[in-house]
């Protein structure tokens, strides 16, 4: 690595590199990321960094004069690379496993070169008018009716936000003007949702001063689907105390599970009672693209609002979240706040982004997802996740199969919820043995799993959804978990058999007769 010269050269009068230097280094880039594409495996799946560890890689102070682009591609690869977990990679099967596509990271990369905000229809109308478009693209995808309406946020923490604030709004409380505070005559609000779902429930209710106490967390089935017998019974005991019940938040595909709530019949819950349902399709409602996966959306129509994300299961880079609703008006009245300064002569011809959510700024999110729906077609897209359907079936029927192996809820999906069960073994210790079997295979650097508690178990996960996940790459997690096991296994039989002898050799001494 040459010392870096600062010269006329590498300051042009424009302040930033000159064309010719942004095609050699934008090459050098591509070039980069087609190999990190085509050999993802060269890098382990989860960092391997200590706490601290990259920042100790890094001056104190920012650089007093530019540094050659060079220098700052080579502490990408030295300092930033051994920090970074490849959720890219297809053994990635942690949480919701993502994946930018080649596509899609095209998308972005032009959205970032063109680097628009689409705050308003006129900074630039192809960001308001592509986003429309793949926006209704996908609700035709996935079944969803003409009533539905749709906007782009970055994750689907805001998406719920919007529907809870949404859902506020409609009370007729006036919220939006008078605030909450200090109201005597305002009563309690609360919402309900499962025990199952999404912490961003629950923050979105801490945002918009609910209160966690204001969150009713309804308890599930064998299934882990809300139970709207419970639902019905929290609703009125609500009532009866006073309190205002506003929104009911339903999952077609929990965080842990990926179970379905029975929407239809929870549905009937909030038109008895006035209430906005919201769904949480986050990561399954992608899987309605499938003509035999369409239930998963059923009574969808009669909700209020749908957030789907296509950066977990539809190969496009985060963040981009599709929130649809039947109402967009009341998004709009919990919102919309123009100053002077952006009143534009289009009025009604036209959407604002701006007017639809807390943010102000737009990016040109609908960019990527128009370049992976081009590139794939439905049909492309059909068998991507059909296939990785497949291979979460193969692996839960590899579980199901081995003597000391157990499924812990169905598997709907690509997300396997499983666990090691010897037959004796405490629950302590069965907890920690399937801890200690997912660390092992994390730190192999081969595969990364991740894991949930359910009925106060310890159980891990296996998520499918990196495009090139191939079912080599499933086949060595599972080799990987029964090696774990075994070795875990043997070496708490050992300790065992070591604290019984040691037990049996303080018994033996207790019987000895005392020295005379």
């Amino acid at each position: 690595m040459t010392d870096h010269v600062d010269t006329e050269r590498d300051h042009p009068a424009s302040g930033d590199l000159s064309g010719d230097e942004f095609r050699r280094y934008g090459r050098e880039i591509v070039d980069w990321i087609a190999d990190y594409l085509d050999r993802p495996e060269r890098y382990p799946v989860l960092s391997r960094v200590r706490p601290g560890q990259v920042r100790a890689g890094l001056p104190d102070r920012p650089p007093d004069v530019g540094e050659g682009m060079d220098r700052v591609l080579q502490d990408f690869e030295d300092i930033v690379l051994p920090g970074i977990t490849h959720w890219n990679h297809p053994a990635f099967f942690a949480y919701f496993a993502i994946s930018g596509s080649a596509p899609g990271i095209m998308g972005e990369m032009l959205a970032a070169a063109l680097n628009v905000n689409g705050m308003l229809w006129r900074t630039s109308p192809a960001v308001t008018e592509i986003e429309a478009t793949v926006l209704d693209w996908l609700r035709q995808m996935i079944g969803l009716s003409g009533a539905f309406d749709g906007i782009m946020y970055d994750t689907a923490s805001i998406s719920t936000l919007v529907a809870i604030a949404a859902a506020r709004e409609v009370t007729g409380l006036e919220i939006r003007q008078r605030g909450m505070a200090g109201r005597p005559e305002l009563s309690a609000l609360c919402l309900y949702c499962s025990e199952q779902a999404h912490s961003s429930v629950e923050k979105a209710a801490i945002a918009l001063g609910i209160g966690q106490d204001g969150v009713r967390k309804i308890g599930t089935d064998e299934a882990f689907r809300m139970d709207v017998d419970e639902l019905r019974r929290a609703i009125s005991r609500d009532i009866d105390a006073g309190v205002r019940p506003f929104c009911v938040v339903a999952a077609a595909g929990t965080t842990s599970t990926t179970s379905v709530d029975p929407i239809a019949d929870i549905a009937g819950v909030c038109e008895d009672h006035g209430l906005w349902l919201h769904i949480d399709a986050a990561y399954a409602g992608v899987a309605a693209i499938l003509p035999e996966k369409r239930w998963v959306l059923d009574g969808v129509d009669r909700a209020d609002s749908l957030v789907v994300n296509p950066h977990k299961w539809l190969f496009t880079p985060i963040e981009c979240s599709c929130f649809y609703s039947r109402r967009l008006g009341a998004v709009r009245d919990a919102f919309s706040l123009v100053p002077e300064y952006l009143r534009t002569t289009e009025g009604g011809e036209v959407r604002n982004l701006m007017d639809y959510g807390p943010q102000l700024g737009h990016r040109f999110r609908g960019l990527k997802l128009w370049f992976v729906m081009r590139a794939y077609g439905r049909a492309g897209l059909e068998a991507r996740i059909r296939e990785h359907i497949r291979l979460a079936q193969l692996f839960t029927a590899w579980v199901e199969q081995a003597p000391a192996w157990e499924l812990m809820a169905p598997a709907l999906f690509s997300t396997v919820c499983f666990r090691v069960h010897p037959n004796g073994l405490p629950q302590d210790r069965l907890d920690a043995l399937n801890r200690e079997i997912m660390d092992a295979v994390n730190a192999s650097g081969e595969a990364y799993l991740s894991h949930t508690v359910l009925h106060g178990a310890f159980v891990l996960r296996l998520s499918i959804g990196n495009i090139r996940t191939q079912q080599r790459h499933v086949e060595r997690a599972w080799e990987l978990l029964q090696r774990a096991a075994h070795v875990q296994m043997e070496e708490s039989e050992e300790s065992r058999e070591d604290t019984d002898e040691r037990s049996k050799s303080k018994d033996r001494a207790a019987r000895l007769p005392s020295p005379s």
